[in-house]
């Protein structure tokens, strides 16, 4: 992902730090009922050649890439779907790759559906991009909205009324780009607060050149964290220990689920920290998460 880069000279100008909770966090996360805790992490991408040799086996043909994939992450960040929703017969196919019951496809909605302003085919788009991704079974995760354009006030009763008529039975997030909105705290704030209202969450975006985007504002007991490395620069691994620190503490709060998607400008270098998140969130959160298990 190149959202947000920067040189690697004016990385060490960062204090790269993670904002304070939002206070509306807490109620947030008190409000589950539940005991039961998932800690997902993934890439976003498995059809990386950058990887044979260092997590596929030498010689892996590219159709076996996903089934080498789901030996090492517990879940896939699915951009694929923002570009072109493929047909069902091929996520059945997708599916059948994977041999764990608990992998979770995370489909990034199609393009289309982005910005959905008021149009005759949205609700058809809609309904077709989810019954597709249904195909997925029980390994369908979160799905989420990207919306990379301007993003007004006067979008947002159109978008929460959109976003109603979602399957209640789908998990959804929002991410949103627009720097005039994270520059507009009360419209930050009516957003967020209709977001909770209809129980969608908040993607959080972590990436060095738009540190706006980094708001820690939770509107389910969820979270969907998209982290951006600087290809194993030295100040990723504290950004990390960061993460690890605040996760913990939603943990220990009553968090229902964590989805942490790593994302690296160099993405042949996402399994070095993917292997480091996991040994910490194994080490200081107590989890059970498998490692990454380099070819030797």
């Amino acid at each position: 992902m190149e959202f947000g880069a920067l040189p690697k000279k004016e990385l060490e100008r960062i204090t790269f730090k993670l904002p304070q909770d939002a206070p509306q966090n807490l109620a947030v996360l008190k409000s589950t009922k539940t005991k039961k805790q998932f800690v997902y992490v993934g890439c976003a991408k498995w059809g990386r050649k950058e990887w044979i040799g260092k997590i596929y086996p030498a010689g892996v043909k590219e159709k076996d890439f996903l089934e080498e994939y789901a030996k090492h992450y517990n879940s896939i960040e699915l951009n694929a779907t923002s570009y072109r929703v493929p047909q069902i017969e091929q996520i059945e196919t997708w599916a059948s790759k994977v041999h764990k019951s608990d992998f979770k496809f995370c489909p990034k909605a199609h393009q289309s559906l982005s910005f959905p302003k008021t149009s005759t085919n949205k609700a058809r788009i809609t309904e077709e991009f989810i019954t597709k991704v249904r195909s997925f079974g029980k390994m369908l995760g979160p799905i989420f909205i990207t919306i990379k354009t301007s993003f007004k006030e006067t979008d947002l009763p159109e978008f929460l009324l959109w976003l109603k008529t979602w399957p209640k039975d789908l998990t959804v997030f929002v991410e949103l780009r627009d720097p005039l909105f994270f520059a507009d705290s009360a419209f930050q704030s009516k957003f967020f607060d209709g977001l909770q209202k209809i129980k969608v969450g908040t993607v959080i975006t972590d990436t060095a050149g738009r540190q706006d985007v980094l708001h820690m504002r939770l509107t389910t007991p969820k979270a969907f964290i998209r982290f951006v490395g600087n290809s194993l620069h030295p100040t990723d691994y504290p950004r990390i220990d960061h993460w690890v620190k605040r996760i913990k503490k939603w943990l220990d709060e009553g968090i229902q689920e964590i989805y942490f998607f790593m994302h690296m400008h160099d993405e042949g270098k996402s399994p070095e920290l993917s292997q480091y998140l996991i040994n910490q969130l194994n080490k200081k959160c107590k989890l059970q998460l498998d490692e990454i298990n380099f070819v030797k």
